[in-house]
C-alpha cells in the first residue's frame, strides 16, 4: 500500500482483468519456488516505526504534510491519519554491532526529525494509541492527503455496503460507528522484518505465530482509545474491526476478515498467497503491463506487481513478503504484532526478543507446531492483547501458565541461545534481553504504565479524564526521549 495509486473507478472489467492477473503471479511465483530462483546468504533484518504527532498540550497535530516537509528526510513517509507518520529503517545484518547500529540510527533520525518537526509546532510520540485522540479527530477529513488513502477508504465502505461498527469490551466498554476507516490510523506499530530462505520459511511464520500471543503481553502499549481503558493491546481489536470489510451476515456465514491471525500452520510461503487469492476478492483492482511469464522466461525477475498489491491488502499480524532488490528476489516475514514504542530501546529488545526465539523454534527437530492446535495459538494473541503482562497463555508441555513466567523460565534462554547462533554481539544481548527480564519482574511494560499513570492523576485528582490522559501522555514524551527503559520509569 505504500506505492502511489492513480485510478479512483473501477469497472467489473478492471475486477477481472486483475483476477486473471493476480492468478497469472501466483502461477509464475510457484514456477519460482520450484526453481529455486531466490536470494539468500544470511538473514537481514529491517524495521518500520509508525508515530505520533502531538501538539504541545498533548492532542493529535493533523499536521503530518507540515512536519514532512520540514524533516525532508526520505526515510520518513506519511501514513494514514494526518497524525500519523512512518519511519523506515535500513535494513542490516545483526551481527558485528548490528543491533546497536540499528539503535544509533533510528534515535539520530527521530531526535533530527523531532526537532525539525517542533517548527511545525509538532512533537513525535511512539506508542500504541494516542490516548488523547478523541471521537472528533476520527473524521473522514482527517485522512492524509495522499490519494492512495481516500481510495482505500472509498473501496474499504464500497465492500462493506455500510459504516463501520467497532465495539471492545475491556476493562471499560466502548461502541463507535464510523463513516471512515480513520479509526485505523489510531493503530501505530513496530514491525520487524526477518529474510528468510524459502526452505525456512514455513517454520519461521509458524514460529512468529506460536509466540504472538507472549510478544504481545509482554510488549502491550494501547491501553486507552477515545477516553476509555479497554484491552491491554486495544490495537489489536481495533485494527480487526476498522478495517473489516465484511457486513454481518457475511460474518455469519465464514468469511475471512482481511485483519487476519490466520487458519492452519503452513507447509510452504504459497500456502499464504494462494489464500490470499482464493479467499480475499480485490480491493484496488490496479493492473500494472508487465507480463511476468514472458520476464521470468527471459530469465529476468518479475515484479509480481498485483500479487504484492493484493497481499498489501491483507493484514495477517505475520505476513509473507516477496520483494526484489537489485533484480534480486527475496522472501521475507513481516512480524506486525507489537505497538511502537515506548521507547527505542523497549523496541528493540522486543525485536532481539523475536529474532532469537523464532531462530531456535524453527530450527527445533520437534517444532512446536506440532505440539500445539492453531487455535490454541490464536487463543494466546487474544488473550496477550487482553491481559498484556498479566495473560495466561498455554504452552505445550506446561499447560496454562503466566505468560512472565513463560518467558523467564522456558522462552528467555531460547531467545539468548538464537541470538547466539546469530552471532549478535554478547553486551548487546545481554542488554536487550536483561530488558525484557526486568519487565517480567517488575510486571511493568507500556500499558502498565499508561494504565498506572493516568489513574494516580484521574484518581486522585481533581482533574478531569481528558486532562489526565493529556498529563499522562506529556510525561511518556519526556520519558520516551530518555531512552531508558519502561519499566524504570516512575509513575507520577
Amino acid at each position: 500500500m505504500g506505492d502511489e495509486v492513480g485510478r479512483q473507478q473501477f469497472t467489473r472489467d478492471d475486477r477481472t482483468r486483475y483476477r486473471t492477473k493476480v492468478r497469472r503471479c501466483l502461477d509464475v511465483f510457484a514456477r519460482m519456488l520450484e526453481e529455486s530462483r531466490f536470494e539468500f546468504d544470511r538473514p537481514t533484518t529491517g524495521m518500520e516505526i509508525e508515530l505520533n504527532l502531538v501538539d504541545d498540550a498533548g492532542d493529535p497535530a493533523m499536521r503530518n504534510a507540515e512536519a514532512l516537509e520540514a524533516i525532508c528526510d526520505p526515510d520518513f513517509v506519511t501514513e494514514l491519519g494526518q497524525w500519523n507518520l512512518e519511519i523506515n529503517v535500513a535494513p542490516r545484518l545483526l551481527t558485528a554491532g548490528g543491533i546497536t547500529e540499528f539503535e544509533d540510527v533510528v534515535r539520530t533520525s527521530l531526535n533530527e526529525a523531532e526537532h525539525k518537526a517542533r517548527g511545525v509546532d509538532a512533537h513525535m510520540v511512539m506508542i500504541g494509541i494516542l490516548p488523547t485522540l478523541q471521537p472528533k479527530h476520527l473524521a473522514v477529513s482527517a485522512l492524509s492527503g495522499n490519494p492512495r488513502y481516500a481510495l482505500l477508504n472509498e473501496q474499504v465502505l464500497a465492500a462493506r455496503g455500510e459504516d463501520l461498527h467497532i465495539g471492545i469490551n475491556g476493562v471499560e466498554r466502548l461502541q463507535l460507528t464510523a463513516d471512515s476507516i480513520v479509526p485505523e490510523a489510531a493503530c501505530t506499530s513496530v514491525q520487524f522484518h526477518l529474510q528468510v530462505s524459502p526452505e525456512s520459511f514455513p517454520a519461521y511464520w509458524n514460529a512468529a505465530q506460536a509466540i504472538a500471543g507472549v510478544q504481545v503481553a509482554i510488549g502491550a502499549n494501547s491501553p486507552f482509545l477515545l477516553g476509555k481503558e479497554l484491552w491491554r493491546e486495544t490495537r489489536i481489536a481495533l485494527f480487526q474491526q476498522a478495517t473489516d470489510t465484511r457486513s454481518d451476515e457475511l460474518k455469519e456465514q465464514g468469511v475471512r476478515p482481511r485483519v487476519w491471525f490466520g487458519e492452519r500452520w503452513i507447509t510452504s510461503i504459497f500456502d499464504l498467497f494462494e489464500e490470499n487469492v482464493r479467499y480475499f476478492p480485490a480491493l484496488l483492482p490496479i493492473c500494472d503491463e508487465e507480463d511476468p511469464v514472458q520476464v521470468l522466461e527471459r530469465g529476468d525477475t518479475p515484479s509480481l506487481a498485483e500479487l504484492r498489491l493484493h497481499n498489501g491488502t491483507i493484514y495477517r499480524w505475520n505476513r509473507p513478503v516477496y520483494d526484489v532488490v537489485r533484480d534480486q528476489p527475496h522472501l521475507r516475514v513481516e512480524n506486525r504484532t507489537l505497538p511502537a514504542g515506548p521507547t527505542v530501546v523497549d523496541m528493540l529488545a522486543n525485536g532481539a526478543f523475536y529474532y532469537g526465539l523464532v531462530r531456535m523454534l524453527a530450527e527445533e527437530e520437534r517444532p512446536l507446531w506440532s505440539q500445539m492446535s492453531f487455535s490454541a495459538a490464536e487463543d494466546n494473541f487474544v488473550a496477550g492483547a487482553r491481559a498484556g503482562i498479566d495473560a495466561q497463555v498455554y504452552w505445550p508441555g506446561l499447560g496454562t501458565v503466566p505468560a512472565v513466567e513463560l518467558v523467564l523460565r522456558r522462552l528467555l534462554p531460547l531467545a539468548h541461545e538464537g541470538l547466539v547462533r546469530m552471532k549478535v554481539d554478547a553486551a548487546e544481548r545481554d542488554r536487550l534481553l536483561g530488558v525484557i527480564e526486568q519487565r517480567c519482574l517488575t510486571g511493568m511494560n507500556g500499558a502498565t504504565w499508561q494504565a498506572r499513570t493516568f489513574h494516580r492523576h484521574y484518581d486522585h485528582t481533581a482533574l478531569d479524564r481528558p486532562e489526565a490522559l493529556r498529563r499522562m501522555l506529556r510525561a511518556y514524551r519526556d520519558l520516551m526521549h530518555t531512552n531508558e527503559p519502561v519499566h524504570t520509569w516512575p509513575v507520577s
